[in-house]
């Protein structure tokens, strides 16, 4: 049976090209501003405070995880919150192997590794509205693992060090994903995953997306009334049934223009659409080109010297 959880980070064709090791010492603190970017932080030793907007702070520990898909407003500081006075928090001074906050001379209060998520899927956006909008994962075993294999990395100079992080940080990111914590959100594809009825549907959706799905079939598949399924549905994956069957498919469609290996009837029959030009009307409705156009312009990003 198809792993939706599995199809969907693999759309999202998640990278980690960006990693560093940062340590605080005494009074310091970091603000993030920007959105958009998905950020984690791993820590190493000692402890740390994170305030994410509209949440209360959380202490981070040795081997926490953490995740936040699309970065909103949130800030990292020492234990003991700064005062909003004292300069000496907004310090930073590059040191041998690592960017340290605070003071420069001090033993390190704490110890992260830091970095971001990429997501090259063109969908990136829909997707992670369907993740945990924040993530705080302790105690799980195998992520303790993870994190072990990750910190022995990142303190060395090993070769393959950067290539071995970035695969390492996936993994985790997977892991992640799957967690207890990830069940536990409000709202998301993990979370509907883990409901047996929903779980059921979800599976069914993606192992044959071509099938002319109605809701009453969906529901029959979770075993529920029609008006039972479509609010369970909405109220633990986020968006309706039919809006999720018809995201997936144009994801999948673009996945197909992107690598040139189908053309508009076969991908037309593959996602759910009887004619190529039922595809072409849909596609250009719900993502603002023709799919001829969307595939010239992937081919041309995929080797832009021809489109010169």
């Amino acid at each position: 049976m198809a792993d939706p959880l599995a199809q969907v980070v693999q759309v999202l064709a998640p990278a980690a090209p960006l990693s560093k090791v940062v340590s605080g010492s005494g009074s310091w603190r970091v603000d993030r501003l920007e959105c958009g970017e998905p950020f984690y932080c791993v820590v190493l030793e000692g402890s740390a405070r994170l305030s994410v907007q509209g949440r209360r702070p959380i202490i981070l520990q040795k081997g926490d995880f953490v995740l936040i898909p699309a970065a909103f407003a949130f800030s990292m500081a020492s234990v003991a919150e700064p005062e909003e006075n004292d300069e000496a928090q907004w310090t930073i001074t590059m040191l041998e192997g690592e960017t340290r906050h605070g003071n420069p001379q001090g033993p390190a209060d704490v110890r992260m590794l830091i970095g971001h998520f990429i997501f090259g899927s063109p969908d990136s956006e829909l997707f992670v509205s369907l993740l945990p909008q924040l993530l705080h994962i302790r105690g799980e075993k195998r992520l303790s693992m993870l994190v072990q294999l990750i910190t022995e990395e990142a303190r060395t100079g090993r070769p393959a060090r950067e290539m071995i992080l970035e695969r390492l940080l996936e993994v985790l990111l997977m892991e992640a994903l799957r967690s207890s914590a990830a069940e536990a959100a409000p709202h998301g594809l993990v979370r509907a995953l883990a409901d047996p009825r929903l779980g059921l549907a979800i599976h069914r959706l993606h192992q044959d997306p071509a099938k002319p799905w109605t809701v009453e079939q969906m529901a029959e598949e979770a075993a529920l009334s029609r008006s039972a399924f479509f609010n369970r549905f909405r109220q633990k994956v986020g968006v309706a049934p039919m809006e999720y069957l018809t995201s997936w498919r144009m994801a999948l469609a673009k996945n197909l223009l992107q690598s040139g290996q189908a053309g508009l009837q076969e991908i037309a029959e593959r996602i759910g659409y009887g004619s190529a030009s039922a595809f072409s009307t849909a596609f250009t409705r719900l993502v603002g080109m023709p799919p001829s156009r969307y595939a010239e312009h992937a081919a041309s990003r995929r080797n832009p010297s021809a489109a010169a």
